[in-house]
């Protein structure tokens, strides 16, 4: 049986004696270059701080940048490694919860599974954001095939070692109107007390210029896109609205992909709708873990199950501002919504 995430987690930055001091020290000199050359960056008003443009995106320096610069020079991908990307607040909650229980369905029982006891985001970290934003370092090598990683970068700033290796990449999408509003809520609850509130007028004008984590979001989403075009044996282009609207059709097409499709027998005992059920809004969100759990002082587990609904956009946006952003997608992705 393979070890559960959270456990494989809690023993990534488990690194013995010397070897743990040099490989601390080696990755605290790196951290420096990766500041020294921040700080030299363009810079632009973010949601809550200066955001960093680096390679053609925005960053904000805290959340994921350093984790980028270092996953490009230190990070060896195998070939059996799964990777789930997205930008921020587009379905990547419930995708995760979904991949990890399609890929160890055979490793737990109903009463045992670790979705129960264990945030989605524990059981499949992001590359840069958990495992290589700060000295220690995770020792990633440690962990057994397949190994399960999430990450918000985009596809031109990939280590190329995911793109050499032939890894899998699962990429979710969704509606932009939907996006902005989750990550307007997002940030809302993230954002220091001693800044004034951010309004949805000046989220959605930041948004629209690209200005995001992650962003521009269109840009990001094209680049996997045609990314998936050239590469459909590698790189599978989901949409969070179809996800949504034929659950299970998607889920045994994304088994598929992942190389563990459903048998006769798993079909008869109903184990694709057990997952499903699993991972559903409702049955993760009441969970104890999710309802009164934290992953620091700041982000609380709760601030990831928000509605999980599609169109929600509807009460919030403006005619005006709804438009403008359908002008933006059918100019920048037309085609593919």
């Amino acid at each position: 049986m393979a070890a559960s995430l959270p456990s494989q987690c809690s023993s990534l930055s488990k690194i013995n004696g010397e070897e743990r001091d040099e490989s601390i020290k080696k990755a605290e000199r790196s951290y420096e270059r990766y500041r020294e050359l921040i700080s030299t960056l363009p810079k632009e008003k973010g949601w809550a701080s200066d955001l960093c443009l680096y390679e053609g995106f925005w960053y904000e320096r805290l959340a994921g940048l350093e984790g980028i610069m270092f996953a490009q020079e230190h990070f060896q991908a195998r070939p059996t490694d799964i990777f789930l990307i997205s930008t921020p607040k587009s379905g990547t909650t419930w995708l995760k919860a979904l991949i990890f229980a399609i890929m160890k369905r055979t490793c737990y029982t109903n009463s045992t599974h670790p979705l129960l006891t264990a945030n989605p985001h524990d059981c499949i970290p992001f590359l840069e954001l958990k495992l290589f934003r700060e000295p220690p370092i995770a020792d990633v090598e440690k962990l057994p095939s397949p190994r399960l990683f999430a990450a918000h970068i985009p596809y031109t700033s990939l280590p190329k070692s995911i793109l050499c290796s032939g890894c899998k990449i699962v990429y979710v999408c969704r509606d932009s109107k939907d996006v902005l509003i989750s990550m307007w809520y997002h940030m809302v609850k993230m954002r220091s007390k001693d800044l004034p509130p951010l309004s949805l007028e000046e989220a959605f004008k930041l948004f629209s210029k690209g200005l995001s984590g992650f962003g521009p979001f269109w840009d990001h989403v094209l680049g996997y896109w045609n990314a998936s075009m050239e590469c459909p044996q590698r790189i599978f282009f989901m949409r969070y609205e179809e996800l949504k609207k034929e659950t299970l059709i998607n889920i045994r097409r994304l088994a598929e992909f992942l190389g563990q499709p459903f048998s006769m027998e798993e079909e008869r005992e109903q184990v694709v709708e057990e997952i499903i059920e699993l991972c559903s809004f409702k049955r993760l969100s009441n969970l104890e873990v999710n309802k009164n759990g934290s992953r620091d002082a700041v982000i609380k587990n709760d601030m990831f199950f928000r509605k999980g609904e599609v169109g929600d956009w509807s009460n919030h946006l403006t005619t005006q501002m709804a438009e403008s952003l359908d002008q933006i997608t059918n100019e920048k992705l037309h085609g593919i919504f």
